[in-house]
């Protein structure tokens, strides 16, 4: 949210920006730039209630150029708003699966102009934290759903955890922001962690296949051919020409030392680069 926050600032090139997640009924601002008071701290806003309330209630920006006269929103927080001496504010809302997550704000001591040059880059900072929701929501969903540390994974569960990490790699290829990338990476660690735990300690014994390096590119095609994904699927899901897939596949295959997409499967696997 922090990091939301700032690049609300920056994109909109408003003075001030802050904002929450809902959670316990209400959203509590969080973060804030930008302020001459302290006047925002402590603001928490309930659905429906106030611009940012109004915002979340019908899942769409709201703004106003002169928030102290608005007539078209509750009151409830001019102790805060005021308080800063904002006039201009705009709320955009973070929505997850069809319901509001949280809100940001931007705002102004002046009466300024916000049109669609503003709140679209308000509206893309939104949706970023929205997709970091959405992936967190979904990894948390699917790690309660396998099994304790130290049982054997079902065959069901193994394939969804399998899912999860190709779906998650192919978020990441999608994701610019650098601490965001990082976070990810740590939430595919995990993944893998449980795939390792999940090994059964019995069965044939193999040779442990030497250290192997994957670019991260060749770790996503590999992901998406160990669901069955065939050359021409795998490019429009990852964004790339078929062609660019068919070569990432050869150079993983190469330095796996398989002769086939599914033996480099298996042996990245072993080597613990795929669950």
């Amino acid at each position: 949210m922090t990091h939301a926050v700032r690049e609300l600032a920056r994109r909109t090139r408003f003075p001030v920006a802050f904002g929450g997640l809902f959670e316990d009924g209400m959203v509590s601002v969080t973060s804030i730039v930008g302020t001459r008071t302290r006047s925002i701290e402590g603001l928490g806003v309930r659905p429906d209630r106030g611009l940012g309330g109004r915002a979340m209630a019908e899942l769409r920006p709201r703004m106003t150029s002169d928030y102290g006269a608005s007539r078209h929103i509750t009151h409830d927080y001019d102790e805060f708003i005021l308080g800063e001496g904002l006039r201009t504010l705009l709320a955009v809302p973070i929505i997850v699966g069809g319901r509001s997550r949280g809100v940001l704000y931007a705002g102004a001591w002046k009466e300024a102009p916000v049109g669609g040059v503003t709140t679209a880059p308000a509206m893309n900072v939104a949706d970023d934290v929205a997709s970091e929701l959405r992936i967190r929501d979904e990894v948390d969903r699917r790690v309660r759903a396998l099994a304790p540390q130290g049982q054997i994974l079902s065959s069901s569960d193994r394939e969804e955890l399998r899912e999860s990490f190709a779906e998650l790699r192919s978020i990441s290829a999608e994701v610019t922001d650098s601490a965001l990338r990082t976070r990810l990476s740590r939430l595919e660690k995990t993944l893998l962690t449980f795939a390792g735990d999940a090994t059964p300690a019995t069965g044939p014994i193999t040779r442990p296949i030497p250290t192997v390096q994957l670019s991260p590119r060749e770790t996503d095609v590999l992901a998406c051919v160990a669901l069955g994904g065939t050359n021409a699927e795998i490019a429009s899901q990852l964004g790339l020409r078929e062609g660019t897939v068919k070569a990432y596949l050869g150079t993983a295959m190469s330095k796996l030392d398989a002769s086939t997409r599914h033996a480099a499967v298996a042996r990245a696997r072993r080597a613990g680069i795929l669950p």
